[in-house]
């Protein structure tokens, strides 16, 4: 494609389209293994998951796996999960799972016992003399993975040449966020399951809110979901954009917001209550749910609902700072900037609130472009001493695993994956106002990948 064809951010205002290879193709999903994966920073994990010198996960990508540790007290590294001898990984995961983890203060291959530390030295070669000298360190260490870290994420970068840093590559995105101090909080829950769709398809359903009228219809009750689509760079964020000004909020964008209704008391309740009864008790939280209770019995009837707004979040502050929960300073136009949800490029979302963040993580399923790996986990903050620890747990996408909302969106998912297969498709017309965030996602892929470069619609 000649340089003078491709898009710029300033064209993602523009009616796009970009074709379907990327989702039903199997020599693209083969192709993202050699130029997409090896070539970025991809979210691998959490710091709390290694809190302990020796702690480990792996993270598994295509043919790849890393294994994360924490060297130090002070110090995380990370290494391709493979024995230099033979090849064999060093860690597998239990039977039926995906993800591994535990401690260790040396890495032991179970086909022939070399052993390494862990700072990936290799400290034991069962008949080393065998080789006559001719092995060297350099020839029986581990191999290093870059690894870095951001808001309480682990990432890694299967790169040996990039030079860009993680904040580079997350810029501006990470500054926008940084004022939420994702790092205080801890997982409150996180499950996992095979989808029958393509990782774009599965993590292009979080990107814009556009979908809320036809999926999530009974949500429209508690407010206008017209949504905004921004893109940050390779990044994006959307949010909602109130049509009617004289309801619109400071904090309006944001998954925190007061409830629209004549009665802006109990509309923010019934709107916080069903969110957090549908959606697995995340995208808000119990606090947030009983402060917005109490409201029409602080309130006078009557109340703005801006003032409504206010109170709400300074009560539900009080409350927490009671048992020991800290807020961070975010300001009001800090809150409006970030929105509501984020897409960090490639394959992950962070929806986030002042104390809680619903998140999601996509990867592909072998070279199968009609399956996936598809992960969603709350965090949140809790008092010190009183953070739950969960394991990664195996849940059938069904509505009693995973809530109303994320149930109603995975119906969408495996028939939006069969309807690109269909002859019938005459190609994508994404919103260009309120899906910019997947149209600048193709323009991001495509810089990768040469291949599926949004045009423009004549």
């Amino acid at each position: 494609m000649d340089s003078k064809d491709l898009i710029s951010l300033e064209d993602l205002a523009e009616p796009l389209t970009y074709p379907v290879e990327a989702f039903i193709s199997r020599d693209y999903a083969k192709a993202e293994r050699d130029l997409l994966w090896p070539k970025i920073w991809q979210m691998a994990g959490r710091v709390e998951e290694i809190p302990n010198i020796g702690d480990y996960i792996t993270y598994d990508i295509g043919d790849d796996s890393v294994i994360v540790i924490r060297a130090a007290d002070d110090e995380i590294k990370s290494y391709h999960n493979v024995c230099p001898h033979r090849g064999r990984r060093l860690i597998d995961p239990p039977e039926g799972e995906i993800h591994a983890s535990g401690n260790t203060r040396r890495f032991v291959c179970g086909f022939h016992g070399w052993s390494y530390d862990t700072d990936g030295n290799n400290v034991h070669i069962l008949d080393r003399d065998d080789w006559k000298g001719a092995l060297t360190s350099e020839m029986t260490c581990l191999t290093p993975v870059k690894v870095d870290t951001w808001g309480g994420w682990i990432y890694v970068n299967l790169d040996d040449d990039c030079d860009q840093t993680l904040r580079e590559f997350l810029e501006p995105a990470a500054g926008i966020l940084d004022p939420f101090e994702f790092e205080n909080m801890r997982y409150k829950w996180r499950q996992w399951c095979i989808f029958d769709c393509n990782w774009k398809t599965a993590i292009e359903a979080f990107m814009e809110p556009y979908h809320v009228a036809g999926t999530h219809s009974q949500l429209l009750k508690y407010g206008d979901y017209y949504a905004y689509s921004e893109a940050h760079g390779d990044h994006g964020v959307s949010g909602f954009d109130q049509r009617k000004s004289a309801t619109q909020t400071k904090e309006g964008t944001t998954v925190t917001r007061a409830g629209n209704g004549a009665d802006p008391r109990a509309s923010t309740y019934e709107m916080q209550r069903e969110i957090y009864e549908s959606v697995n008790c995340a995208s808000t939280t119990e606090t947030l749910v009983n402060a917005a209770k109490r409201l029409v019995d602080e309130l006078p009837e009557g109340t703005p609902a801006q003032e409504v707004m206010e109170h709400w979040l300074r009560r539900a502050r009080e409350d927490d700072a009671a048992r020991g929960v800290s807020w961070p300073n975010v300001s009001q136009e800090q809150m409006s900037k970030a929105g509501l949800a984020w897409s960090l490029f490639p394959n992950q979302t962070i929806l986030q609130g002042l104390t809680f963040a619903l998140c999601y993580r996509v990867r592909p399923w072998g070279d199968d472009p009609n399956k996936c790996i598809f992960e969603s986990y709350a965090i949140e903050r809790f008092p010190e001493g009183e953070e739950p620890n969960p394991d990664w747990v195996y849940a059938e996408p069904t509505k009693e695993k995973w809530g109303l909302v994320l149930s109603q969106d995975f119906s969408n998912m495996a028939a939006v994956q069969r309807g690109m297969h269909s002859r019938g498709f005459r190609g994508t017309l994404p919103n260009p106002h309120q899906e910019r965030k997947v149209t600048n996602f193709h323009r991001v892929l495509a810089r990768y990948m040469k291949a599926g470069y949004p045009r423009l619609i004549k």
